[in-house]
């Protein structure tokens, strides 16, 4: 994993800023919760092009 990027997820993204709060470190436990509430926007849903679904 040398070269690899490791992706964490949102939840262990914020358990670290929870770990650095307590240890005293509040600058990077803000840090880290600035870059996870960084959200990609995501393309609208499209309900035009969806098939509908008949029971």
């Amino acid at each position: 994993m040398s070269n690899e990027k490791i992706r964490l997820s949102k939840w262990d993204k914020l358990m670290m800023a929870i770990t650095f709060a307590e240890a005293g470190e509040p600058e990077t436990a803000r840090d880290l919760l600035e870059k996870t509430s960084k959200k990609q926007k995501r393309p609208e849903k499209q309900g035009e092009n969806r098939p509908n679904l008949r029971v």
